[in-house]
């Protein structure tokens, strides 16, 4: 018979769990018959004591078996998924899992929405018109198959043990704890059931892991968990010390997402779309050398078929496909206003966070969870760091429809930019990959 205080008692004095205890914990704590107390203790030990890589495969294979998941075996091909830790003006899922989808992928992907400064993919999917980012498991296995790709919400009963732990981890002053966010963010892609995963992990000024080596950790352990639970995985480790791309907030998302898969749109965005890409489709199988899986990508974006995909993806999920043809049918802000360079020097860096708070006092995001989006407003990045500027060059145009809200944002953005003599330091985009 299984004791909590004996597990507990066992993980604080630094010994392994096995399978058997931790399936318990977690199924005690989400059927209720696990004291709050006693789980609270539980996660506090694991956050001193730490889990190693196969406990911790294991906590989030128990946390995903906690509810339900989805049930693929009809998909007519290999499933794949994306998971990004986030960062302004990260939008490279949207255009990423139709023109995998389109280069024989099936991208199943359950996703997030925005969460502190960084914005959320599915409050950009629900700034175009009618968007449903909740669909019943057969609405959401059509359009899986029919679109070859799907981006939806996560429901009650996709991993409750995750949610119900992370209530008490957030009032127990144990959120950073390093097994226990990938346990978190992993047990939810597992659910929704891609047999492979890519990662994203951002570091920087905008990034939640904002120290490289915390970035390395975190990309090791989630591709460590993924070959301790029978799934191929990579990661990417990549710069949020600037923008991706040059548009951040909800409708300048999308609007940039399309024109990614047109073509268009900024370098730096482009090349993260077909890195990830090319990844994808080799776990998949699809393509057994990068190059050409990159290829393959630059295929679907020159022949128009990702932006088709991602065209029936949004008719699927009874969105306004016609956004894709004409974007003047997104929501615009009222306003608009240009911040110039108040001196000659160079652009030398730009305090990614504090542009991201700044997009959120605007409405672009949520500085509480029952506070409503704003879709219109956001920014747009003129020129990256590295430029050299003149006196009254712009530097950000700020889309807004709130003149209070306007006036707090100017004053962050403007703050969170240095002009300088001195040469910008810029990194790569991409710093290194884990698999």
């Amino acid at each position: 018979m299984l004791v909590p205080y004996e597990i507990i008692k066992k993980k604080r004095d630094g010994g392994k769990l096995t399978r058997e205890e931790i399936e318990f914990m977690v199924s005690s704590f989400t059927k209720g018959t696990l004291p709050d107390y006693q789980m609270s203790a539980f996660v506090m030990a694991i956050f001193f004591r730490k889990l190693d890589d196969e406990e911790t495969a294991i906590f989030t294979q128990a946390m995903t078996s906690s509810g339900k998941s989805m049930n693929l075996s009809g998909i007519p091909g290999p499933t794949v998924d994306k998971h990004s830790t986030g960062g302004i003006g990260d939008k490279v899922s949207l255009p990423l899992a139709p023109l995998v989808a389109a280069s024989g992928g099936f991208v199943p992907m359950m996703s997030g929405r925005g969460l502190g400064h960084t914005g959320g993919t599915l409050d950009k999917l629900e700034s175009i018109p009618g968007f449903k980012v909740t669909l019943s498991d057969e609405e959401f296995l059509k359009t899986v198959k029919e679109a070859g790709c799907a981006i939806v919400g996560q429901t009650a009963d996709i991993a409750p043990a995750d949610k119900k732990l992370y209530a008490m981890r957030d009032v127990t002053a144990t959120v950073d704890t390093m097994d226990l966010i990938a346990a978190s963010i992993l047990s939810k892609k597992f659910a929704a059931g891609p047999k492979s995963l890519v990662f994203d992990v951002k570091t920087g000024s905008g990034a939640f892991m904002r120290e490289r080596d915390d970035a390395r950790a975190l990309a090791k352990l989630m591709v460590a968990i993924c070959k301790n639970s029978n799934r191929n995985a990579s990661a990417l480790i990549t710069n949020m010390d600037q923008p991706l791309g040059v548009k951040a907030g909800n409708a300048l998302e999308i609007e940039e997402s399309i024109d990614i898969l047109k073509g268009k749109g900024p370098e730096d965005l482009r090349t993260l779309v077909i890195e990830f890409g090319a990844r994808m489709l080799q776990l998949a199988g699809i393509k057994n050398k990068l190059e050409d899986g990159r290829k393959e990508i630059q295929r679907r974006i020159n022949d128009g078929t990702g932006l088709e995909r991602f065209r029936k993806m949004i008719e699927l999920q009874s969105g306004d496909p016609k956004v894709c043809d004409d974007i003047s049918r997104l929501p615009k802000a009222k306003k608009t206003f240009e911040l110039t360079a108040w001196n000659d020097g160079n652009f030398h860096s730009i305090d990614t966070y504090a542009v991201g708070m700044a997009i959120v006092v605007l409405g672009g995001g949520r500085q509480k969870s029952s506070d409503p989006i704003d879709p219109a407003v956001g920014a747009e990045f003129l020129v990256k760091p590295g430029a050299k500027l003149s006196k009254g060059a712009p530097i950000i145009r700020i889309h807004y429809n709130d003149e209070n809200k306007f006036q707090e944002s100017l004053k962050r953005m403007k703050a969170s930019i240095k002009i300088s003599d001195a040469p910008a330091q810029t990194m790569p985009l991409i710093l290194e990959e884990i698999s």
